[in-house]
C-alpha cells in the first residue's frame, strides 16, 4: 500500500479476494447495507428541478459531511451507506445526495446528470451551509461523484465552501474510462449500467418525446448520443474533455485525500494523474495493491470507511 499519511492504517484483504472483481462484485452482493437515513429532504434546483437528499442529523455544532454517489447508484448503495453510519457514529451530520433520476422518482427537466456535473453539488453545499451554518462542512465523491467532487474542488480553488474532501475509485480520464469499460470482462460492469440508462431515457421520453434516441451498447456512444447533446457538449470527446477531473486536480485548495486500488477494474492505476496529486500541497493519496472498485473488501472489516473517517478528524477542527 502507497500513502503519504502515517497515520493510515495498511489495508488487507481478505485471502479469498483473488482479484479485483471480487471486492467489486463481492461487496456490492454480500454487505450490509442496512438504511441508516433519518429523514428525506427534497430541495430545488436554480432550473426548476429537485433534488432528493437522505439525511442523518447531528447536533447543529457538529460537522457535517456530504456524500455523492457513482455512475446509476443512489444513497442507498453499500458504499454510501456504510461511511453515512460510520460518520453518524462519530456524530458528523450526514447528507446523502441523490443525482437527478438516482432516488427512485425522475427528475423533471430533460436533463440527467453526469461525471462533471457541479452546479448540482454547489446547490447540495449551499443548501447545507444555510441550514447547518456553524458548522465545517466535508464531501465524499464514489467514481462518478469522485469525479464530479474533483471538479468542483478545482474550479473554485481555495474559495471552496468545503473544509475537507475525500474521493475515491475516481475515473480521472473519462475517455480512458469508457475506453476501459468496454474491454473484456469489464462489459459486465458495462451492460448492467446501459440497462439502467436506456430503461430511464425511455421513461422520460414519455414527457419529452424530443429527447435523443440511444442507438448503441457502449457508455461511449451513450454519452455521445445522450449525455453530450442533453448537456451542451458537443459530443463525447468534448464532455470527456472538459468533464474530467484530471484537469483540475492542481487548482484544488483545501485538504483533499483520493483513495484507489491498483487492482480497480473499471478505472486503472493509468488513469491515475499521481504527479499532479503528489505536486498538489492540499492533496494526499492512498493506494492499495487490491480493493477493486469502491470495494475495498477488509479485513478487519471497515477499512476505506475508517480511513476516511480518520482523515477528516485530522482536518476538522471537531
Amino acid at each position: 500500500m502507497k500513502t503519504d499519511l502515517p497515520y493510515i492504517v495498511d489495508f488487507q484483504a481478505p485471502s479469498w479476494c483473488l482479484n479485483g472483481h471480487f471486492h467489486t462484485i463481492g461487496r456490492s452482493l454480500f454487505n450490509n447495507a442496512e438504511d441508516p437515513y433519518h429523514q428525506r429532504i427534497e430541495i430545488p434546483t436554480p432550473d426548476n428541478d429537485f433534488l432528493d437528499l437522505d439525511v442523518i442529523k447531528a447536533p447543529s455544532y457538529r460537522p457535517v459531511v456530504v456524500l455523492f454517489h457513482g455512475l446509476e447508484g443512489s444513497s442507498k448503495r453499500y458504499y454510501i451507506t456504510e461511511l453515512a453510519r460510520a460518520f453518524s457514529e462519530q456524530e458528523y451530520t450526514v447528507v446523502a445526495t441523490n443525482f437527478r433520476g438516482c432516488s427512485g422518482r425522475l427528475n423533471r427537466q430533460r436533463r440527467f446528470y453526469h461525471s462533471g456535473e457541479t452546479e448540482d453539488i454547489s446547490t447540495v453545499i449551499r443548501w447545507v451551509g444555510e441550514r447547518f451554518p456553524n458548522a465545517p462542512i466535508g464531501a465524499v465523491g464514489f467514481s462518478l461523484g469522485g469525479n464530479a467532487l474533483l471538479k468542483s474542488l478545482g474550479e473554485l480553488k481555495s474559495r471552496h465552501p468545503l473544509t475537507v474532501a475525500s474521493a475515491v475509485s475516481v475515473p480521472y480520464d473519462l475517455a480512458q474510462g469508457a475506453q476501459h469499460i468496454s474491454r473484456g470482462f469489464n462489459r459486465v460492469y458495462e451492460i448492467n449500467f446501459i440497462r439502467t440508462l436506456r430503461e430511464k431515457l425511455k421513461k422520460k421520453r414519455e414527457f419529452y418525446p424530443d429527447l435523443p434516441t440511444f442507438e448503441g451498447n457502449t457508455i461511449y456512444e451513450f454519452d455521445d448520443q445522450v449525455t453530450a447533446p442533453l448537456h451542451g457538449f458537443y459530443g463525447a470527446d468534448d464532455y470527456y474533455s472538459r468533464c474530467s477531473s484530471q484537469h483540475f486536480l492542481e487548482h484544488i485548495g483545501i485538504p483533499t485525500l483520493v483513495v484507489h486500488s491498483r487492482s480497480d477494474p473499471i478505472c486503472p492505476m493509468d488513469i491515475i494523474p499521481l504527479e499532479k496529486i503528489e505536486a498538489n500541497r492540499s492533496m494526499s493519496h492512498v493506494i492499495t495493491d487490491e480493493g477493486g472498485h469502491v470495494g475495498f473488501w477488509s479485513e478487519p472489516p471497515g477499512w476505506l470507511n475508517n480511513t476516511i473517517v480518520n482523515f477528516f478528524a485530522k482536518k476538522i477542527d471537531v
